[in-house]
């Protein structure tokens, strides 16, 4: 969770207690980096090894994520890793067009905790878990998903084809707009005039102070939200919130956040991917390559549609994580053949010789086109369109999975929805009829 995108829920903030010897670097708006050249605005995020700022470049004149390593030891590492990777990936792509985050630049800083190293990457906007809350979890319009994923495996079919890299970490929140959901959110769109010296009266320690000050500000908001919906409970309201409409949002977005990627010649962690977009081959400990994105962009693409995760495991009664985790993957796409099934380091432990899961011995099965149209109230055709889109990315076997360029290929991505299209042409008939009539006022008719 190191990437330039706000890992960190609005919910809890970094803590103050990681503001010490080896951890962050506290900065207030106003601070001067690399010399000078990149002003601090304000806070967009943090992650487990970092924050994230908005900073002025004022080389550039250009708004900029900064984003600023924990000093200790091992988060250097992780930098310098990552600043190679962003390097190489910058390198190769000098038009910016290949839909991944760009570095800007890269130096240390020294502050009270140590040395910082920092990363300057291109200001982008929301992630697509954002787009995803913002649309109430109901799932975004076909073509929409089609453009955001037409961006993606441009990102995927670059680093796989052309770097040899492997993200390891594919997943809503790692993939940002081009811009932000709220335009009074984004610096250039909201003209805003940047903050090229301090404010007045903010003194040392004040980042220290704001933290419990918004902590405690949080609490009294969620205190003063709970009492309101208990009153709306009592008194049976239900309020039906209507449906947000996304259009004007650009769905042109990024893929981020580089902590964890790795040279397919040179892995280095075993257990990679977060749960719910973690590949079987991962699960199993039976090796992994290229294939692992793809699974992930196969349950992102998913979730786009439907706005929930394909799967969410959960540990039971004498079964863990792991092991539901595999009995969904069944249940939605078939048994997982046996040479597979058997074939990982981790796999004793979950599956018996046959091909069987030891613990968890009773499968409903139900097909992905079924879920959507029995779920997700899709039409066949839209169901059965994307399906067919979908079920070769989870195929168990990763060398049967199509690479980001066959993907590109696939005819589901420049499909039209009928539905939408008919939409826009009674729109635009409309339109015509409008024009038509005000033509004959006007010639008297």
């Amino acid at each position: 969770m190191s990437g330039s995108s706000s890992s960190g829920s609005e919910e809890d903030d970094e803590g103050i207690d990681s503001y010490r010897k080896g951890g962050y670097h506290a900065v207030r708006i106003g601070d001067l980096f690399n010399g000078g050249r990149y002003i601090a605005q304000r806070k967009l995020g943090w992650g487990q090894f970092s924050t994230v700022w908005l900073a002025y470049d004022t080389q550039s004149s250009s708004y900029v994520a900064l984003k600023i390593q924990k000093s200790a030891a091992q988060f250097a590492q992780a930098a310098l890793h990552e600043i190679e990777v962003l390097s190489a990936i910058a390198d190769g792509d000098p038009s910016n067009s290949k839909c991944v985050v760009r570095l800007i630049d890269h130096f240390k800083h020294a502050g009270p905790n140590g040395q910082h190293l920092c990363m300057v990457l291109e200001f982008l906007g929301d992630s697509l878990l954002k787009l995803i809350k913002y649309s109430r979890y109901k799932g975004l319009e076909l073509n929409k998903v089609r453009e955001i994923c037409k961006c993606i495996l441009t990102g995927l079919d670059y680093l796989h084809r052309e770097l040899g890299i492997i993200h390891t970490d594919l997943k809503p929140e790692n993939i940002l707009l081009f811009s932000t959901i709220d335009p009074s959110k984004d610096p250039i769109r909201s003209g805003q005039t940047p903050i090229l010296e301090k404010p007045e009266g903010s003194l040392n320690g004040g980042s220290t102070m704001n933290i419990i000050e918004k902590k405690l500000k949080r609490r009294a908001k969620r205190a003063v939200a709970n009492i309101s919906s208990r009153r709306a409970s009592m008194g049976g309201i239900e309020f039906q919130k209507p449906e947000r409409c996304l259009d004007g949002i650009d769905m042109r977005c990024k893929v981020v956040d580089f902590g964890n990627a790795c040279w397919a010649s040179k892995q280095f962690a075993e257990e990679i991917q977060t749960r719910q977009y973690r590949a079987p081959e991962v699960v199993l400990r039976a090796g992994y390559s290229f294939s692992v994105d793809m699974w992930s962009f196969g349950c992102t693409a998913f979730e786009l549609a439907t706005g929930d995760m394909l799967f969410a495991p959960k540990s039971g009664q004498g079964f863990n994580e792991d092991e539901d985790h595999l009995a969904l993957m069944m249940e939605l796409l078939g048994k997982m053949p046996r040479k597979i099934a058997i074939g990982g380091a981790r796999s004793k432990d979950y599956f018996d010789r046959h091909g069987d899961l030891k613990r968890i011995r009773r499968l409903k099965f139900w097909s992905l086109d079924r879920l959507l149209v029995d779920k997700y109230k899709f039409s066949e055709t839209d169901a059965r369109e994307l399906a067919e889109f979908l079920v070769p990315l989870l195929d168990f076997a990763p060398e049967k999975r199509p690479t980001a360029e066959q993907c590109l290929q696939h005819p589901w991505l420049n499909l039209r929805n009928a539905a939408q299209d008919e939409r826009e042409n009674k729109s635009n008939v409309e339109k015509v009829d409008v024009g038509m009539s005000k033509l004959q006022i006007k010639v008297g008719k």
